[in-house]
């Protein structure tokens, strides 16, 4: 793989058809990958990984772009209910995408995108949220980082506190990674 820096000028276009076919034009052999890898390529393997769950009530993971959720709403059952937790500020455009994604999702109401637990927006956090990833390291070994997969178990945590659930519920949550973000905000000194 060959990585290409852009401005911000240009990942402002990331969507635009003229600035992508510019990009198919300039690197012919390439195949241009959506922010947040979220196309229909995306969802068969996140559909996988909700039939090979073990039974449950819940599931929950974190939403940047949508993604893994319309998979996850692929291979569900429509007695599962699933919560996507938003990380982005303003992100009440995904439920647009996820549905665009899912063919599931545009049909069945067994799924919400939560876009309260943002907590600042994408790349931001409290010294709350941090404080509850250190915990959570230090009294389950879980190790979380307060921008993505820390935001989507820390909004979880909550909902338990305020009785979101039923009683007895099995919630599986999906933790989907972005540990490798604790050295960049370790580097700029934010943690």
């Amino acid at each position: 793989m060959d990585l290409h820096a852009v401005t911000r000028i240009e990942y402002k276009q990331r969507h635009d058809p003229d600035y992508l076919a510019q990009l198919q034009a300039r690197f012919m052999h390439a195949y241009i990958i959506p922010e947040g890898g979220s196309n229909t390529y995306a969802l068969p393997g996140c559909a996988e990984l909700a039939k090979s769950l073990p039974k449950h009530d819940y599931l929950v993971c974190p939403t940047g772009s949508g993604g893994t959720l319309a998979g996850l709403i692929e291979g569900s059952y429509e007695a599962t209910q699933l919560l996507g937790i938003a990380v982005l500020k303003q992100a009440e455009y995904l439920n647009k995408e996820i549905t665009a994604l899912s063919k599931k999702a545009a049909q069945q109401s067994n799924w919400q995108l939560l876009t309260e637990f943002h907590d600042g927006g994408y790349g931001k956090f409290s010294n709350d949220l941090w404080q509850f990833c250190q915990r959570m390291q230090q009294q389950h070994n879980l190790p979380l980082e307060p921008i993505y997969s820390g935001k989507m178990m820390y909004a979880l945590w909550q909902l338990i506190e305020q009785d979101y659930f039923a009683a007895g519920s099995h919630i599986m949550a999906i933790h989907t990674g972005g540990l490798q973000g604790l050295n960049g905000l370790k580097y700029r000194g934010l943690i």
